[in-house]
């Protein structure tokens, strides 16, 4: 079967986050800028081969000062470390239009593997005659484990920013 290449429609695409702080509200944020290519066995998604790439200090939460903050050394530290990748290891087929991604991630110089979970949407034709696929994916980390680890206490004891990120993307294929 003839190898199919699939870029990603930055237009039509998003990958956002959300981390907990101080234990009783939800920040979110998103990357605004990032790029993939999948290959795939025709247009078989199990035989994917994925890689993803977000550039770090393209971090917005809406927050300028806060934003600087992620993107230095105390977190991302975007200068030494612009790129934060996920590359598939394996695409294992769940229930009806799920599956499950498993991949190596790498924050900073730390690589770890996770698994994502992905909803795949369907293949269409748009109106100038692109064929496109579309994926919500989702998933979640413990920064601490990619060398995120900064935090500050709060009064009663509470960690500022939780350590689990969970982080959320909608995304869509171009074929070529």
């Amino acid at each position: 079967m003839a190898s199919t290449t699939w870029n990603l429609d930055a237009a039509h695409s998003e990958v956002n986050f959300k981390v907990k702080h101080l234990v009783i509200s939800t920040v979110s944020g998103q990357f605004k800028s990032f790029s993939s290519a999948v290959s795939t066995e025709g247009d078989d998604f199990t035989t994917a081969k994925i890689s993803f790439e977000l550039e770090s200090g393209s971090i917005d939460t809406g927050m300028e000062m806060r934003d600087n903050h992620l993107r230095g050394d105390d977190f991302f530290n975007a200068e030494a470390f612009p790129k934060i990748t996920f590359v598939a290891t394996a695409v294992r087929p769940l229930e009806g239009a799920e599956y499950a991604i498993d991949g190596n991630l790498t924050i900073r110089d730390f690589t770890k593997p996770i698994t994502l979970k992905a909803e795949f949407g369907g293949i269409a034709v748009d109106p100038y005659g692109q064929t496109k696929a579309g994926f919500e994916v989702e998933g979640k980390i413990k920064r601490s484990e990619f060398g995120l680890s900064w935090n500050a206490m709060t009064e009663a004891g509470g960690a500022v920013v939780s350590d689990e990120v969970k982080f959320q993307a909608n995304v869509q294929y171009i074929k070529q």
